[in-house]
């Protein structure tokens, strides 16, 4: 197996709602396994991605939301070992202990630090027991618990900041071999991303017929009142924008994420199915996009971090994505570059303002970019390297717009976080 294709199948992963609330509910409910006697206190500490991430995200099978009600429901409901799926069993029913918890005031949440680095800490005290424990650099890699004073597992987290770029596999790859390797892996090798899409338009289907959704009413009446018509962008739009909002409402469908996020998942697959089924182009053109989509989502986050200030949903998803699309309708390496580089031009600012339903929205204009910006590259239109942030080669353009993002917005994210905390004290 080709390192590259070793490196998404590892990386998808099905994550149920947005992937912070289901982490924090895994982290609550394992730490909880260690542990006996009546609960006195939950404290969690969180770095600004996760507590930005989480703050109003919808919880699945909850009519509530955000970080208090996922420490809650992790606590009394979740089963740590579904991972990412932490949440699937909880019902409505539910929602009346976990609310007791809140309400009694014994959950704390403490910021760590302005990172875009993951950082979950969950310290559980009941009338027995103490436990500490900590997740580091992915959404449920578990690196030290400690048990009333005692370590009891320990597992070494490599400090991201120590690492160089030229030492990040992707960072290896220029474009030109990444498409390279696009075009000559064997099919067989990457057929497994059909699951992320047949995974992904499930979750569209649960959009489609739930009474909560709002946004996929209007786009399924703009499409003609069709899942599929012979809009393209309208199409898309549908697939990709519903999906997303079922994620941030908390339907009871996981997404398939990449990079350690639905969103991206959904954004870099569905739009793609959405050409490929208009156009009845064959299966392995669509795993191939597909395939090129993710490569270049996770070559951008590996300079932005899992949790920075921009929407990666839109900028590294939605570059990747375009660039899919442009390879999707036989263009070469030289219209690739050119979809990278109006991706990179236009929409590279767009802030991360956590898990919620403005993901819905950004979403559709991360969609709306990327068919203009591979239309417009099919036909010769593009920015040229002269022009702001547009590097002299394409990975020079990745890299800056991940560094926009960390360490270019540290201070948007503290001021991101800032009116988080005047928002919850001015309740």
């Amino acid at each position: 197996m080709h390192e590259l294709t070793k490196l998404i199948k590892d990386d998808m992963i099905k994550a149920l709602g947005v992937t912070e609330p289901g982490a924090i509910a895994f982290a609550v409910s394992k730490a909880k396994s260690y542990i006996n006697g009546d609960l006195k206190s939950i404290k969690l500490i969180l770095n600004s991605g996760m507590y930005k991430n989480a703050f109003t995200c919808g919880i699945p099978n909850s009519d509530n939301y955000g970080i208090l009600y996922s420490v809650a429901l992790g606590y009394l409901y979740a089963d740590y070992n579904l991972g990412l799926v932490s949440l699937k069993y909880i019902t409505k029913d539910n929602d009346i202990d976990a609310k007791k918890i809140v309400d009694s005031g014994i959950i704390t949440v403490e910021l760590s630090s302005i990172s875009s680095k993951i950082y979950i800490e969950v310290n559980i005290e009941t009338s027995n027991d103490k436990v500490k424990l900590i997740i580091q650099d992915k959404h449920t890699n578990i690196t030290k618990i400690v048990l009333n004073d005692k370590i009891v597992y320990e597992n070494e987290t490599l400090d991201s900041s120590s690492i160089k770029s030229d030492d990040i596999l992707i960072h290896k790859y220029t474009l030109d071999q990444i498409v390279d390797y696009i075009n000559c892996v064997n099919i067989d090798e990457i057929n497994f991303v059909k699951n992320a899409h047949d995974t992904n338009l499930e979750l569209f289907d649960e959009a489609l017929k739930s009474p909560k959704t709002t946004f996929t009413k209007i786009l399924y009446k703009s499409n003609g009142k069709k899942i599929i018509s012979d809009s393209e962008k309208n199409t898309a739009l549908l697939l990709c924008a519903s999906a997303i909002e079922a994620r941030v409402i908390g339907l009871n469908k996981p997404a398939m994420s990449i990079t350690g996020s639905g969103a991206h998942g959904i954004i870099a697959t569905l739009p793609l199915y959405a050409v490929y089924k208009i156009n009845n182009l064959s299966d392995e053109l669509l795993y191939r996009s597909t395939m090129l989509s993710y490569l270049i989502c996770t070559y951008i986050k590996e300079y932005s971090g899992k949790l920075s200030a921009f929407c990666g949903c839109g900028i590294a998803a939605g570059t990747g994505m375009a660039m899919a699309l442009t390879y999707l309708k036989c263009g070469k390496i030289k219209e690739i570059v050119y979809t990278l580089n109006n991706m990179a031009a236009s929409i590279t600012g767009m802030i991360c303002d956590g898990g919620n339903q403005g993901c819905t929205m950004k979403a559709v204009a991360a969609c709306e970019t990327a068919f203009r910006s591979s239309e417009f590259a099919m036909n010769g239109v593009y920015i040229d390297n002269i022009h702001g942030i547009i590097g002299n080669t394409p990975e020079d353009t990745m890299r800056n717009m991940g560094l926009i993002a960390s360490p270019g917005m540290f201070k948007t994210e503290e001021t991101i976080i800032d009116i988080f905390k005047c928002k919850t004290h001015s309740k």
